[in-house]
């Protein structure tokens, strides 16, 4: 039974629909993003953006704070962006800071906050890319800020790694995901081959609730064809 669970991007097209399906569960949901989402029972709003570590201070007190005492059954992280460039753009650092602020600085803290707030047998859930399996030479900072947060997923499975009890850390890798967004950016694309918000917040509640769980430390692309959509273990 699922009953607690922080939503680390709770502002994002996926993460609203995350807690949009949760809160229709009952279930008690923080958001934790630089605005707030006011389906969300409790919101955390990021205010320092230029420190790593002084970040993470200000969501872990502001979290223990939220909780009260109690603790979570899931954190799903959902946080992230996506910017191009290759080696010769003159924004390839810029893109490379922000790829990484915006990927790996929410991971990396959302997996601190799992070994503080995440109860024994829970789930963290990462954000991963399928294209962050591979080189990714006209996004580079994009493909770099990927490949390490799977890094991550894989060393949070590990016996000595910090996690609670029994508690399970996957990662999962759209290819695309069909957002305004990104139909906006790429108007003339094959939508059918693009992952729905609905399929990928269907399958984190499901995980959330204890429900298929995958084997912790799993990468797993999400494959759509035709509308339809399997989950392939990378």
């Amino acid at each position: 039974m699922c009953s607690r669970v922080i939503v680390y991007g709770g502002c994002g097209s996926l993460g609203r629909k995350c807690i949009e399906l949760l809160k229709k569960e009952q279930i008690w949901v923080t958001s934790i993003d630089l605005s707030a989402n006011d389906a969300a029972d409790k919101n955390i709003l990021i205010t320092n953006l230029t420190s790593w570590t002084e970040q993470e201070k200000e969501v872990v007190a502001k979290v223990e704070n939220a909780l009260d005492g109690n603790k979570v059954d899931a954190i799903l992280c959902v946080a992230g962006g996506w910017a191009g460039g290759n080696a010769k753009s003159q924004n390839l650092v810029k893109n490379c800071d922000l790829m990484w602020k915006q990927s790996v600085w929410t991971s990396t803290i959302a997996a601190h906050l799992a070994t503080k707030f995440l109860n024994a047998g829970g789930i963290l859930t990462l954000p991963g890319a399928a294209a962050g399996l591979d080189g990714t030479p006209g996004m580079i900072g994009y493909g770099m800020a990927k490949a390490a947060v799977h890094q991550l997923c894989k060393s949070l499975s590990g016996p000595s790694s910090g996690m609670p009890e029994k508690s399970t850390a996957v990662s999962v890798l759209p290819i695309t995901l069909d957002t305004a967004m990104n139909r906006k950016g790429m108007p003339d694309a094959d939508f059918s081959s693009w992952t729905s918000l609905e399929f990928v917040a269907e399958l984190l509640l499901k995980w959330s609730q204890g429900k298929d769980r995958p084997e912790s430390g799993s990468l797993l692309k999400l494959v759509t064809k035709g509308g339809n959509t399997e989950v392939v273990s990378a």
